[in-house]
């Protein structure tokens, strides 16, 4: 009987794999243009690694008025987006956007960019720096492109970005909170309420704070607190239950004083 040994199996197994990658070579097409036409025949057929291969090479060997180069850096990026290469795709927009910003495409690549960074931002308890980065992006976007078409999707992927930014920030405050570093908590809170007033977390930052100030008995901070939340938020069950109904103002004290009567 014959027994394939683990080294062989290794070795057919490297022989198969360098065939299957080895059914692509960009060294077969020797023109730019026939190049071109096989990374997008790579890209159309969703051969994501092959169409990476082939625009890589272009963006490296085509001069910098090629008007192909702006293309091959919009299709290296994509490619590198359908691999969940984020950063790589963020970066190759990039070079678009700033290699070539009149180009028709430069700030539909401010856009993916943008999206790109966001994507690699997972979690708002997460290192933030990419969020930061995508947030820069987008305001690129606004600033070199104020009239694009893409104006009302960037403000609104703003937006949520801002969400997460608060996001972030209350969470560090609630972890405060929980360990009775009421002080610490009292910060975030405040500094969401200031950066991001419109976001919806801002109301329970705001909630969060009054029960702050009510755990430390800091009463007039407490009382400014709670007309802000009714002011904001009227009807609120929470802010209700937080803040309890709003106090009338004690008419006996302001009522005017009856004129004597001359006798």
């Amino acid at each position: 009987m014959y027994l394939r040994t683990p080294i062989c199996v290794a070795l057919a197994a490297a022989a198969a794999l360098t065939a299957c990658r080895g059914s692509f070579r960009v060294n077969r097409y020797p023109t730019r243009e026939g190049l071109y036409q096989a990374a997008m025949e790579q890209y159309t057929r969703h051969k994501w690694a092959n169409a990476i291969t082939a625009f890589e090479k272009l963006t490296n060997d085509l001069s910098a008025r090629d008007t192909l180069l702006p293309r091959a850096y919009w299709y290296l990026a994509g490619a590198h987006e359908h691999q969940d290469e984020h950063l790589l795709a963020a970066q190759s927009y990039t070079r678009l956007y700033e290699s070539f910003p009149d180009d028709t495409l430069a700030d539909d690549a401010a856009l993916e960019a943008a999206r790109s960074y966001r994507r690699l931002w997972r979690k708002p308890a997460l290192d933030a720096t990419y969020g930061e980065t995508a947030l820069a992006t987008y305001n690129t976007l606004l600033g070199l492109y104020p009239n694009t078409d893409h104006a009302d999707a960037a403000k609104r992927e703003i937006a949520d970005l801002e969400q997460w930014f608060a996001t972030k920030n209350y969470l560090t405050g609630v972890y405060y909170f929980r360990r009775k570093a009421y002080d610490s908590a009292i910060l975030y809170f405040k500094y969401v309420m200031e950066r991001w007033p419109h976001v919806p977390r801002a109301r329970d930052a705001l909630l969060r704070l009054a029960e702050a100030y009510q755990a430390i008995r800091y009463r007039e901070d407490l009382a400014e607190t709670c007309v802000k939340l009714r002011e904001t938020y009227p009807g609120d069950r929470d802010v209700l239950r937080t803040c309890g109904a709003q106090r009338t103002a004690d008419t006996t004290a302001t009522a005017p004083r009856p004129v004597p009567r001359g006798g």
